[in-house]
């Protein structure tokens, strides 16, 4: 009971900031902001960072290995 009593205070908190924050921001800069923006509860989706670096490993390893020309 007293989990859902946190529940809805924090749901009405995270409102009222959301509707502050949209007050003043400014909306070329930013999106609109939402309860979920200001609510602990709430699990933000995370964008996964798994990328092939094998690239990059490459082109340093190159780059380190092969000394410096120079334009004589």
């Amino acid at each position: 009971m007293a989990a859902g009593a946190d529940a809805s205070r924090w749901n009405h908190t995270a409102t009222l900031m959301a509707l502050i924050a949209n007050c003043h921001r400014d909306p070329k800069r930013h999106r609109a902001y939402t309860p979920a923006d200001f609510h602990p509860d709430h699990a933000r989706e995370s964008v996964p960072r798994t990328r092939d670096l094998t690239v990059l490993r490459d082109l340093f390893v190159s780059a380190v290995s092969s000394p410096p020309t120079t334009g004589t």
